[in-house]
């Protein structure tokens, strides 16, 4: 990661952080107060418009949760089935095939 980059991230943070709409025009402001020179504005444009509208806090504290999308439908049929008393089923987790690595086959790079 750049130094520009690095210091419009930080300054994103730090916008977040005191609850202030993230904007270019904020984040060049920052960034021109701590005297950081070699940021061009086009990164400071780039990141606004990348976190228009989105929750930086949460963004960070959902950083590992990797199923955020696929919880939605799930989170809806426990919603509908907590409803009618019923007990909540868990699906079964389903194995991932491993793949065939070169010793399988009887060779090996180097043979």
């Amino acid at each position: 990661m750049s130094n520009a980059e690095l210091a419009v991230s930080y300054a994103a943070l730090i916008l977040a952080d005191d609850g202030v709409e993230i904007t270019a025009d904020k984040l060049q402001a920052l960034i021109k107060a701590s005297n950081i020179t070699e940021v061009e504005p086009i990164w400071c444009s780039l990141f606004a418009k990348a976190l228009e509208g989105k929750d930086v806090k949460d963004l960070l504290l959902n950083v590992g949760s990797g199923g955020g999308a696929a919880a939605a439908p799930g989170g809806g049929a426990a919603a509908s089935g907590g409803a009618g008393g019923a007990a909540e089923e868990k699906e079964p987790e389903k194995e991932e095939e491993k793949e065939e690595s070169d010793e399988d086959m009887g060779f090996g790079l180097f043979d």
